[in-house]
């Protein structure tokens, strides 16, 4: 198995994805010409992908759309347990939207997970899937009282599974609580699999093409940066964050998080199934086998996007956790993942707007895309081969339950409004002398606050701060060298290009000719 150089036992200097490594990608050419299809997907992550797969089985021509490469964004940065276990949710959900919904809820990420083994033996794609427990465990008497409830709830909804006394780890806990047969696979694996079965049903697949707009009517017309046209009879959004919002106000009803990852090798050998922490800052745990070597996911540390201590410190906590429970022998990738949370912890599927059946939109899986993504696409299929489906009220993006969403609703806009008047005011006393190589942070120059980063040969890179969204100030993101906007999630690389949205355009870059306190020598040009 290749990865990165590094001292054993230390963090790998630069970021990379697990599931990205030792994947052959296939490569898909920009869109150059207008195009007439019946269903035009933005977004090639595992929502899109199963989507264009289920619809071209259906002999619709399909074509999907991905701004940077296919499988990059989330789903290329994902934990990859398929289950209906997402955290402590059941009890929650029983509460605010009811005994039947919650049901549902279940039975729709249930369905899901059968889908992709049913899809995996079909096709025999070899992609490691396994059936695994999964476990939530906590170590504190509060968290021990929430899993009570939250068994109580399994037995309320026929869930298999309960509360147990231990977990196979060095771990003292007060309770857990299982659900049994879930499973966990290899993401890209099983996803590059569909890729190839899309293209040989004639479907299309477009890279380095962003959409950035969508002409309304009885045929959508999805409208490039590159100011080509895509018309169908219906447009799927599936681009994580949805590129265009219409009036359906998405980004006053989510919030990103981020969360951090490492791939590990441990001196005590992992005892099998897949776990989370009830408890603050989560613990998430699997393994994966790669040529007969046992490599274990350390997940957790979650924020909000663009707020929090240094993000370096978030990949160090997990370091020591791992330590401490498994010891390291190394550890060979570190990564992080954004993911929208709604304001009922529901997933928006459906209905861009109400009354709007030819403008989808699958957003706000939290931390669960594999089998939310899943269910996604299986009732996008629905949807538009006219199918009944028992999930279309349960996801629709116009429900809204008066407790928690509005309260909530409150809560994430006045949190934005607060970082918004935050960023205005600071001023920060560094200045690009101040930078060592490979060192970013917000700085004063010539009376303004810009963002810098000097890179490992001594460049310097000046961005204007201002998010390209709403206009909050984006905070420097050092584990990942990113900009990231603590408002709406927004994330962009350090020279200033979009990497996550709902922004669609770069920050400004600053006139370097403008720099008279920096001597060309300085500035590294």
């Amino acid at each position: 198995m290749t990865h990165q150089n590094h001292r054993t036992g230390k963090l790998p200097h630069d970021p990379a994805s697990f599931w990205r490594a030792d994947v052959e990608f296939p490569e898909f050419p920009s869109l150059q010409e207008d195009l007439q299809v019946d269903v035009v997907i933005v977004g090639a992550g595992i929502t899109g992908i199963t989507s264009a797969y289920l619809l071209v089985n259906e002999g619709l021509k399909v074509a999907v759309i991905e701004a940077d490469k296919v499988l990059n964004g989330t789903t290329g940065h994902t934990t990859a347990k398929i289950t209906a276990q997402h955290d402590l949710i059941y009890d929650e959900f029983i509460h605010n939207i009811g005994r039947s919904h919650a049901r549902l809820y279940y039975e729709a990420n249930s369905e899901a997970l059968e889908f992709i083994k049913n899809t995996v033996e079909q096709h025999q794609i070899d992609c490691e899937f396994s059936v695994q427990d999964a476990y939530i465990y906590a170590t504190t008497e509060k968290y021990a009282r929430k899993i009570e409830k939250e068994a109580e709830a399994y037995e309320t909804l026929g869930i298999e599974g309960g509360q147990v006394d231990s977990i196979p780890f060095d771990i003292a806990i007060q309770n857990a609580l299982v659900m049994k047969n879930q499973a966990q696979f290899h993401p890209t694996k099983y996803l590059v699999h569909l890729i190839k079965h899309i293209t040989e049903k004639g479907g299309l697949i477009f890279e380095n093409t962003t959409a950035v707009n969508i002409e309304t009517g009885e045929q959508p017309v999805v409208l490039t940066r590159e100011e080509r046209r895509i018309t169908a009879k219906h447009v799927l959004t599936c681009s994580h964050f949805p590129f265009y919002e219409g009036l359906g106000l998405y980004s006053t009803r989510m919030h990103a998080d981020r969360s951090y990852a490492l791939a590990v090798k441990t001196k005590k050998k992992y005892p099998g199934g897949i776990y989370i922490s009830a408890d603050e800052p989560t613990r998430s745990l699997r393994s994966v086998m790669v040529d007969g070597e046992e490599i274990v996911l350390i997940v957790g540390e979650n924020h909000k996007t663009g707020q929090g201590i240094d993000t370096m410190e978030h990949y160090k906590a997990l370091e020591a956790f791992g330590e401490e429970v498994f010891g390291l022998d190394d550890i060979i990738y570190r990564w992080s993942a954004q993911d929208l949370i709604t304001l009922d912890k529901l997933p928006y599927i459906g209905e861009l707007t109400s009354g709007q059946p030819n403008i989808l939109i699958a957003t706000g899986f939290r931390k669960w895309g594999m089998s939310n993504g899943t269910a996604a696409a299986l009732l996008f299929r629905d949807m538009i081969v006219g199918k009944d489906n028992p999930f279309q009220k349960l996801y629709t993006p116009s429900r809204f339950y008066a407790n928690p969403s509005l309260k909530n609703f409150l809560v994430e806009n006045a949190n934005v409004v607060g970082q918004l008047i935050k960023g205005k005011l600071d001023s920060p006393k560094t200045t690009p002398e101040d930078l060592a190589n490979g060192e970013g942070a917000v700085i004063t120059l010539d009376g303004h606050r810009k963002g810098a980063y000097k890179d490992d040969a001594g460049e310097l890179h000046i961005v204007d701060t201002t998010c390209t969204h709403i206009g909050c100030e984006v905070e420097w993101n050092s584990g990942d060298r990113t900009w990231d906007c603590p408002c709406h999630g927004s994330r962009f690389s350090f020279t200033g290009e979009v990497m996550e949205g709902p922004a669609e355009k770069p920050l400004q870059k600053y006139d370097y000719t403008m720099l008279d306190n920096l001597t060309s020598e300085d500035s590294g040009y």
